[in-house]
């Protein structure tokens, strides 16, 4: 496996790396997320796309209402990011070893894939009360004055269950298969660029394989922010007061779709978010790789032994 020592402090070093390119990043979009949410949420008032819906925020609420949900986000997306990419690199370094060189070559994608959707899967269960805090106070300003006053409210009226994990399961099928998607596409499109430039990350400097993080996270983002917008669309409308009315998690899900209707589902919002989850998405490979390089961490990658040989 490249480079490495993959042992303990590598693993802390991946998951702060994560957590700090998370959060910086889903902070600096929150302006952009705000609007995206309030589209998906009332796309009737906020009819006429993204700049339009900045300004009609603004002209209601003020520039402030643009950063509505920043606290529940950076810190819902430190934790998340933690686990998520210290969680990539631990299941990814581990099974891979177990393979054995040749193998984990052969099969990078699908340790790639797999790696990716336990570690979201683990990250989603500490990021879905943020996530439900957040949505709340962006569809609703007055709600709580802030997330600590967001969550004794939210928990006093709907309980535990109810009140975080009413949207774990949107939550899940928005950020596994986005997950998997971002770093099989990004490590796919890495691979072509450094082919295309003749090259391997262990011959470039460290802002060459910032450069080539940056460039293959746009392409990842933008694949990513397409598959995974269904869901992401539920998960906004579910963690607004009264959506779907009474009953089960799934019943009122179901009641959403039927309402909202697939089409808008897929639609609603995506250039916003394709906007939104692209930067974003360059944004964190390109913090990850520099965060990692400055603690003195090598990122693990996949070698190809027949190459290497060669």
């Amino acid at each position: 496996m490249g480079q490495g020592p993959f042992d303990t402090i590598y693993y802390l070093k991946g998951a702060f790396a994560g957590g700090l390119c998370c959060s910086i990043t889903h902070g600096g979009v929150v302006p952009v997320d705000v609007v995206k949410t309030r589209i998906q949420l009332d796309p009737k008032t906020y009819c006429d796309g993204l700049i339009g819906g900045a300004r009609r925020v603004v002209a209601s609420e003020g520039f402030g209402g643009l950063l509505t949900g920043l606290g529940p986000t950076a810190q819902g997306y430190f934790v998340q990011g933690w686990f998520k990419f210290g969680g990539v690199e631990y299941f990814k370094v581990k099974w891979g070893s177990a393979m054995g060189d040749e193998k984990a070559w052969e099969n990078r994608n699908y340790i790639t894939l797999g790696a990716s959707a336990v570690a979201e899967f683990i990250a989603d269960i500490f990021l879905c009360p943020y996530e439900a805090c957040r949505i709340r106070l962006v569809s609703d300003p007055s709600y709580a004055s802030g997330m600590g006053a967001c969550a004794k409210r939210m928990y006093a009226e709907n309980g535990l269950v109810g009140g975080f994990y009413s949207g774990f399961i949107p939550i899940l099928f928005k950020q596994i298969p986005y997950t998997m998607a971002k770093f099989a596409v990004q490590g796919k499109a890495a691979e072509m660029i450094y082919a295309a430039k003749g090259t391997t990350p262990k011959k470039c400097t460290p802002t060459e394989n910032v450069i080539v993080s940056l460039q293959s996270g746009v392409i990842a983002g933008v694949v990513a922010a397409i598959i995974s917008h269904p869901a992401d669309t539920l998960l906004s409308k579910i963690n607004k007061k009264g959506a779907g009315g009474e009953g089960s998690m799934l019943t009122r899900l179901g009641r959403i779709v039927s309402e909202v209707g697939v089409m808008n589902l897929c639609t609603v919002g995506l250039p916003a978010r394709c906007v939104m989850i692209g930067s974003l998405t360059a944004g964190q490979f390109g913090i990850f790789d520099t965060v990692m390089g400055l603690t003195g961490a090598k990122k693990f990658h996949f070698v190809n032994p027949k190459a290497q040989a060669a």
